[in-house]
């Protein structure tokens, strides 16, 4: 074969094929060896139904109640009514305390640790059986001195394994 610049080349398949084709394989290949079964973390996010929420302001000096490691998180959640009772007469002193059935639920709660901050959840939303609350707060540079703005929601306990809370996850524990 004989080219314009007169050289001449042979009909030998070229390196540059050969290394086209590689890749051309690969780039067919590597999805499907990529691919994961269902309910892992290549699904989307699901959302889980809020069945009841409330916000108000909580006194610092009784987070002791919160459950234990989650005194100081971000957000966690109350597993069981003996938690439950002594954190809702603290949060809505004056509200009836709801009915939640502990067997099928979780009450999950959020607040801003850092700053005074109204806030309510917006949702919650399930991957890979990690519940993550979005919560929408009001902007303000007032420290936290004696109460805490806090957030909190039923949500049904199936398929939640742990809470994002920052950059720990606080793991579901089972009802007992």
């Amino acid at each position: 074969m004989l080219l314009t610049a007169g050289i001449y080349r042979g009909n030998t398949l070229s390196l540059s094929k050969l290394v086209l084709f590689g890749v051309l394989f690969c780039a067919v290949s590597f999805p499907f060896g990529g691919c994961a079964p269902a309910n892992t973390i290549n699904t989307a996010p699901a959302n889980i139904p809020l069945l009841e929420k409330w916000s108000a302001d909580y006194p610092v000096s009784e987070l002791e109640r919160l459950p234990a490691r989650q005194q100081d998180t971000r957000a966690g959640y109350i597993g069981d009514t003996e938690t439950f009772i002594p954190v809702w007469r603290v949060f809505m002193p004056e509200e009836i305390l709801p009915a939640v059935d502990f067997r099928k639920n979780i009450v999950v709660f959020t607040r801003n640790i850092q700053f005074y901050n109204q806030t309510i959840i917006l949702r919650v939303s399930l991957h890979g059986g990690i519940a993550e609350i979005v919560a929408l707060e009001s902007m303000s540079a007032m420290p936290i001195e004696d109460r805490v703005a806090m957030a909190m929601a039923v949500i049904p306990r199936d398929e939640v394994m742990a809470i994002q809370a920052g950059t720990e996850k606080i793991q579901v524990m089972d009802y007992e």
